[in-house]
């Protein structure tokens, strides 16, 4: 007998006894399914960088419209239902294994069978479109987890948009080692005569877009950062215009301090725009809905003054240095800072070191196999020329260190979306005592 428990469990054991499917599998699974995708309208979004704020964006807005909008996401922080989100509330553990049992059954099947079990991420976004389907929402935003062309997102038949942001050097094990084969693994996701927005300010990765949209026959829709205006940036978020095909100039707002959000919410509202006869939603509700929007570990405000981010690539680690840079003139900045042991943590901390001036440091831990020494971390920061570092190996505790000294200045929560998470929910509980 199941219970909620087990079945999480059994999800993150997935990995240890199957390998990647192809699409035609994916395809297969979801038919013998029901095929609770084919009724659903659904925006599909790609990327290296941004595609989780720019679903949030575009979530948000869907809602603010009236919609009631289902959300495929990853990864999660703290809980795995947060990957399945109906108007930015997660599914209850209940909807949760109900769509569970409904996957770990067809898996049976198949093993026995003889077919390929279901892998981790594949499980997951099969759960997620029965949750939507059972849940009748009308519209989906689904982010692709990794890539784009053999995503197991990809499987879906016939979107209304496909998305693509920004595109750097990320998993290149896995996607190629340069922007033009990365690029051609995100624009995998383009379907026949299917509309496509994307950041076109990488020229190379621009170029691969657009003629694989040409070639299926696509309306392109490229945004770029010269087509938005910068008119206030303080610590509640960035004011600026947005040069929109569709709308015209316009003026938004977006609840964080990363300048890189401009860009998302662009690509979000010109999607709205190219949707509009699809959801009939006007401008000015469209703006609450950026004004509204909450994305979970992606330079988040969770306290006054207090912002956690999970920067973890070259690119991530640069937008977060340009990000704090800006602060730092008004600002005394408080670091604190874990990793995993996988990570490339020497070049991050030395890239974060080189950028910026920490009036303190505190490093910490990660539960789990993968943490690193915060002791090593502490000695790396040193090195780098940071002189008020401690290492306080309790998460928790290496929190209320490095709170009670960041005073009145800012405190950033960086390194690791597993550290955003960990703290996330230290802080709630906090809150809660």
């Amino acid at each position: 007998m199941f219970t909620y428990e087990k079945a999480a469990a059994y999800i993150e054991e997935i990995p240890k006894f199957t390998t990647k499917n192809k699409l035609e599998h994916t395809r297969k699974c979801l038919d013998m399914l029901g095929s609770p995708d084919k009724n659903r309208k659904i925006i599909h979004v790609a990327g290296t960088n941004g595609k989780g704020s720019v679903c949030a964006f575009l979530s948000t807005m869907l809602e603010e419209g009236g919609y009631r909008c289902g959300l495929f996401t990853s990864p999660h922080l703290m809980k795995i239902n947060e990957r399945f989100q109906i108007n930015e509330q997660m599914v209850s553990d209940e909807k949760f294994l109900e769509a569970f049992l409904k996957v770990k059954e067809l898996s049976d099947r198949l093993v026995e069978q003889g077919d390929y079990h279901p892998t981790y991420f594949e499980f997951l976004f099969l759960m997620g479109m029965l949750i939507f389907e059972d849940e009748d929402v009308d519209i989906v935003v689904l982010e692709t987890g990794l890539g784009g062309r053999l995503d197991a997102t990809n499987s879906i038949l016939n979107p209304l948009a496909c998305v693509i942001t920004s595109i750097s050097l990320d998993h290149v094990e896995y996607l190629g080692d340069t922007i033009d084969k990365i690029a051609g693994e995100k624009a995998g996701i383009i379907k026949k005569g299917v509309p496509v927005i994307f950041d076109a300010n990488n020229e190379t990765a621009a170029a691969v877009i657009r003629s694989r949209a040409e070639e299926l026959g696509c309306p392109a829709h490229e945004v770029r950062a010269e087509s938005q205006k910068l008119l206030s940036y303080t610590p509640k978020g960035i004011g600026f215009t947005f040069d929109s095909a569709v709308y015209g100039t316009t003026e938004l707002f977006v609840p964080f301090i990363a300048k890189y959000q401009m860009m998302n919410a662009s690509l979000a509202v010109e999607t709205m725009g190219v949707l509009r006869e699809n959801h009939g939603i006007g401008k000015e509700t469209l703006k609450k809905g950026l004004e509204h929007t909450k994305w979970q570990g992606r330079m988040e405000t969770i306290l006054p003054g207090v912002i956690v981010d999970g920067a973890h690539n070259e690119d991530g680690v640069a937008q977060f240095v340009e990000t704090v840079r800006h602060f730092q003139e008004e600002f005394s900045i408080t670091l604190l800072f874990a990793t995993v042991s996988d990570k490339d943590y020497e070049d991050m901390i030395r890239r974060v070191c080189s950028g910026l001036r920490f009036a303190n440091v505190v490093t910490t831990e990660i539960w789990g196999s993968r943490k690193q020494s915060s002791e090593e971390l502490a000695e790396l920061f040193r090195a780098n020329g940071c002189s008020s570092v401690m290492a306080v190996p309790d998460s928790g505790e290496a929190f209320e260190k490095a709170y009670a000294l960041k005073g009145d200045g800012l405190m950033f929560v960086v390194g690791s979306l597993y550290l955003a998470g960990e703290i996330k929910d230290y802080v709630r509980r906090r809150m809660n005592d």
